[in-house]
């Protein structure tokens, strides 16, 4: 391009064609611009300008002019850079789309077809057979296969339905509820169609086989069907079983067998017609198996009936039968007899003679163990439901070489003093867990909603109407209000006194309200937000007194009322309910306060037998001046002994701190220390 005028491109010199770039252009605008408004002198021709360039060339005295490429880049780097600056518009970048998330689902499976959603009870027979509840994760691209695979991989069941199968969903509300059927479209049951069903995964749905039956027979905990859940080892065989059937589990675990495991269960199940290897008593000479041969012989000899062995399948069909005792048919003389005591006597002596032929119960305890498992070995025991618990008792202690009445009494004696003391059990983050809280005396069931929902209350009236049948101790030492309301009566008409309250705490604070003088702003404060806790209105000047025995009542009765249920609960499933309805004048000895069970040395002193003068002096015993004086020792220990030591002599004597019917005899001779045929 050219900016010469006509004149210039007349002259030879200037003729030729010089390149220019864009800066000249503008350049050149604005100078002519500033000609034509007069504000510059001329500029000089592109003659003179290009000799002057030229001459710098030669020179060196500027650099080379740039060329258009480089002229180009500058102005327009977004077109003509490549790879070299920032680009003036960047690339747009694509978003890859995000990927749906996954439903969780929750899918039951059925035995069969059924109208309504399975009941509880039922929803474990199917649990325990590899059916019921598991969880799968769909999205909403699942096709029909591909749900049919999942279902499999979590229900092996379905490998075997032929017929076909649907998908259920529940009705809203609780309980058992109403069955609807899930159309599958034209293509079958799609990830879509469960998410809308099961409402984006809040609600189970429910799968049923249409032509076939799924067998409900529980499997054995070792199957794969069980090898995703969670499992805990339980402590009375070790094994591990799965979470959610371990109550199931525990109600029939066989206490005596802890050593043996479920194999062992099956090989004596499945192989019945190959007898096990049998040993004679050395009493009676009869033959028995080695498992029981020790349990036999701790009881040969001591009454007229033998007792018939349970073996295991004996053990899991006692814990099927009914449980509650009190509509057996006894004789009726004990309610004729004025004496409460020899009421008592009869009505336990006719409902163990009508259970002599049953099998008995067997109880075994490890006392090698730790405290803690020698009570849950306690506690699993009473813990099983529907027991006739007027069956013969036949225990077993494992480690000690005590056999006999001793050991079955040294059980009982062990389960009144645990509720009176507290079970080795770590139920709610303490070292020992009590069921029964307060002062001697004025005993009350303890206020931790965890004994309640772990059913340990009916466990407790198990332990006391079992220590009756068996003529054990009683409970002794409850307070006289919980046992009012425990026989019926109301909270309102019990003697509530302020030590039956056993948080000292409130008791301070309930005690507040007893007197007549003044109270303070502080102590006012207090009752007010007790009661304010307790939903009871404030404190006025006319309601003090009414408000001192709604708190204390409260305090007493009110939170426990539901223990006092469950121990009434656990009393009726044994006999000794029966004697407490129907004989009201009994429940002051079966519930004795805790001043009537103590050792007097009088009347244990009555109960002895001292050695005689008459009495055959051999070469290795001491001589009778030896005897009277060692004698004179204990004599004189007894009368100067605290009831919590007679008692725990009365234990070391007979098994129990029960007087004995006969007398105790007492025996001198050569030894380092005392002795009794008992586990003590």
């Amino acid at each position: 391009m050219s900016l010469l005028t006509e004149s210039e491109r007349g002259g030879g010199a200037a003729s030729s064609d010089v390149p220019c770039s864009s800066q000249d252009i503008r350049e050149g605008r604005q100078i002519g611009q500033n000609e034509r408004s007069g504000n510059q002198p001329p500029r000089p021709s592109i003659q003179m300008e290009q000799r002057q360039i030229g001459q710098n060339e030669r020179s060196g005295n500027q650099p080379p002019r740039p060329s258009i490429q480089m002229e180009l880049t500058r102005s327009f780097p977004g077109m003509f850079t490549k790879g070299k600056g920032k680009r003036r518009f960047p690339a747009v970048n694509l978003v890859p789309a995000k990927r749906p998330k996954p439903v969780e689902v929750a899918f039951h499976l059925l035995p069969k077809q059924y109208e309504k959603t399975p009941k509880e009870q039922d929803q474990l027979v199917h649990l325990q057979a590899g059916l019921g509840r598991r969880t799968v994760y769909l999205d909403e691209s699942t096709t029909h296969d591909e749900l049919c695979e999942t279902l499999k991989g979590v229900f092996p069941q379905l490998e075997a339905v032929t017929g076909g199968w649907m998908i259920y969903k529940a009705a809203g509300g609780w309980g058992s509820r109403k069955l609807s059927l899930v159309a599958p479209d034209h293509t079958g049951y799609t990830g879509k169609i469960v998410k809308a069903a099961s409402q984006g995964g809040k609600s189970p749905l429910y799968i049923a086989p249409i032509q076939d039956e799924l067998n409900t027979t529980p499997l054995q905990l070792n199957n794969e069907v069980f090898s995703d859940m969670p499992k805990a080892m339980c402590q009375k065989c070790g094994a591990a079983i799965p979470l959610q059937l371990l109550m199931e589990h525990l109600k029939s675990c066989n206490i005596i067998d802890v050593d043996n495991d479920e194999e062992n269960l099956d090989n004596v199940e499945n192989n019945s017609e190959q007898a096990p290897a049998q040993e004679p008593c050395p009493i009676c000479m009869e033959m028995f198996t080695a498992d029981f041969i020790e349990v036999h012989a701790a009881s040969c000899g001591e009454s007229d009936g033998m007792y018939e062995v349970l073996d295991r399948s004996t053990v899991e069909e006692q814990a099927a039968m009914p449980g509650p005792s009190s509509s057996e048919k006894v004789t009726d003389e004990w309610l004729t007899v004025q004496d409460p005591t020899k009421a008592m006597s009869l009505f336990r002596d006719s409902i163990l003679s009508h259970h002599e032929s049953k099998n008995p119960l067997l109880l075994s305890m490890d006392i090698r163990k730790s405290p803690a498992e020698q009570d849950a070995a306690l506690i699993c025991f009473y813990k099983k439901p529907k027991v006739e618990w007027a069956r013969p008792l036949n225990c077993r202690l494992e480690g000690d070489a005590a056999i006999g009445e001793g050991v079955s009494r040294f059980f009982l004696s062990t389960c009144m003093n645990k509720l009176k003391s507290g079970f080795c059990f770590n139920f709610a983050n303490t070292a020992v867990t009590h069921l029964f809280d307060g002062q001697p005396g004025h005993l009350v069931p303890s206020a931790s909603q965890f004994l309640v929902e772990s059913d340990m209350f009916i466990m407790a009236g198990r332990m006391v109407g079992h220590s009756f049948v068996h003529g054990g101790p009683c409970l002794s030492g409850l307070s006289p209000a919980v046992v009012h309301v425990l026989f019926g009566g109301s909270p309102e008409t019990a003697t509530v006194t302020p030590e039956d309250c056993p948080d000292l705490d409130i008791r301070e604070t309930i005690r507040l309200l007893e007197g007549e003088s003044e109270l303070s702003d502080k102590d006012k404060t207090s009752v007010q937000e007790l009661a304010y806790a307790w939903d009871l209105p404030g404190l006025t000047g006319n309601n003090r007194r009414w408000l001192f025995e709604k708190m204390l009542i409260h305090a007493v009765i009110g939170r426990v009322t539901r223990q006092i249920k469950q121990f009434r609960r656990g009393l009726k499933e044994t006999p000794m309910w029966t004697l407490l309805t129907k004989r009201p004048d009994t429940v002051a000895q079966l519930f004795p306060q805790e001043r009537a069970v103590d050792c007097n040395p009088a009347i244990i002193m009555q109960h002895i037998t001292w050695p005689h003068e008459d009495d055959d002096d051999n070469d290795d015993d001491y001589s009778l001046d030896t005897k009277c004086r060692i004698s004179g020792y204990l004599r004189c220990f007894i009368e100067n002994a605290s009831p919590d030591e007679l008692t725990d002599l009365l234990k070391f004597w007979t098994g129990w701190e029960i007087m004995p019917r006969n007398n105790i005899s007492i025996e001198v001779v050569k030894g380092s220390f005392p002795t009794a045929s008992t586990c003590f």
